[in-house]
């Protein structure tokens, strides 16, 4: 066995380890006795808190290798255990029972794409292998019956809960299955808040890794109520790149901060229209907006998603883009975004007062 090969120069070396999909450091991860020696053979034990698919880590142990091997290592065995554990929300907030992690998809304004961006991230999430829910909190614009291309009422259980249905992979409950379609919701802050509260809680929902709640538009009371009072563990704020999106974005960076919610990041919407004719690239909203917005608020920025009809298309059909054209360029930037939000998840404060959720061990 190499004098280079111990646990202190494998810990120090697997510091440069970074998640296959994104390029992210993820070697923080590693503990002392994460790390066993058998002679010139190490065994490592990883957790890295959010899904990974058999080429991820496919990709992991090629990493393992190239990293060990020139400390002495002549070959790796991995214990990796998957799954989701439960962080922390708000203070005086208790997590709901069956729901490890909501997060909020959010946006200063309306307009900017944010229930589409909040679906493509389930459903994109719940490809990686997590168990993932949708809860459309959007009152006075309930779209995700029409994304997710569900109609009717959910049924009701023997506990009188809404039992969700279910679409492309993931679980789903929205106002606009308690409402008629042309029905206008003429309602006040403290009645949405309450019919939000109760639309979370009365919903049968199964055990989840995420719950990703579409949140109304804006930063007035409704939404600041809902921040306030949904046991939330991070958001997604979603912009485009102009510059009266952005100023909008501000304000609700500053609303999640005031209520004790991490932002995970910034989506910038509609950042380019690629033309179908020719491929010119036209940047209508401006450009980079969201990007330079994050540098400035020392935010994650999470991806820049093109203007393309085919979004809008499959949105149409309640198909989304993430499902129906997996290997398309767009779906490769949601899947993208969906593991930066699961990283940037895993890496906040795990909620110690609540059990840890069953786990799975790949050898």
């Amino acid at each position: 066995m190499s004098a280079q090969l111990n646990s202190a120069s494998i810990l120090e070396q697997l510091k440069q380890l970074k998640d296959p999909l994104i390029g992210v450091p993820i070697g923080h991860k590693f503990k002392q006795d994460d790390i066993r020696l058998d002679g010139s053979v190490v065994h490592l034990r990883f957790l890295p808190g959010y899904h990974l698919n058999d080429q991820d880590v496919a990709g992991l142990y090629a990493q393992f290798q190239q990293l060990l091997e020139p400390l002495g290592a002549t070959n790796v065995r991995l214990e990796l255990i998957t799954g989701v554990q439960i962080h922390k929300v708000q203070d005086g907030l208790k997590p709901i029972e069956t729901v490890k992690n909501i997060i909020a998809v959010a946006s200063g304004k309306g307009g900017v794409g944010k229930s589409t961006t909040a679906v493509n991230l389930a459903v994109a999430l719940a490809q990686f292998g997590a168990r993932v829910g949708v809860l459309d909190a959007d009152i006075y614009g309930p779209s995700q019956p029409i994304l997710l291309g569900v109609k009717g009422k959910p049924d009701i259980n023997q506990k009188q809960q809404m039992v969700p249905p279910k679409a492309h992979g993931v679980w789903v409950n929205s106002f606009g299955f308690l409402i008629e379609e042309n029905q206008a919701a003429i309602w006040r802050g403290p009645m949405v808040v309450q019919a939000m509260n109760q639309l979370l809680t009365m919903t049968a929902w199964p055990d989840l890794d995420y719950l990703i709640v579409d949140m109304p538009p804006g930063t007035g009371d409704i939404a600041l109520s809902l921040a306030q009072k949904v046991p939330v563990v991070g958001s997604v704020i979603v912009t485009t790149p102009q510059d009266i999106a952005l100023l909008d974005v501000r304000k609700g960076a500053s609303m999640f901060e005031k209520v004790n919610v991490p932002v995970l990041g910034i989506v910038e919407n509609m950042s380019v229209h690629i033309c179908s004719h020719c491929g010119h690239a036209e940047h209508i909203f401006g450009e980079d907006g969201g990007k330079r917005l994050a540098q400035e608020l020392q935010l994650d920025y999470l991806g820049g998603l093109p203007l393309d009809i085919k979004v809008r298309e499959n949105s149409d059909r309640g198909t989304p883009i993430v499902e129906s054209e997996q290997h398309s360029e767009i779906s490769r930037i949601y899947q993208q975004l969906a593991r930066k939000v699961a990283v940037n998840v895993s890496n906040l404060k795990k909620d110690m007062a609540h059990k840890f959720p069953s786990i799975v061990v790949k050898r």
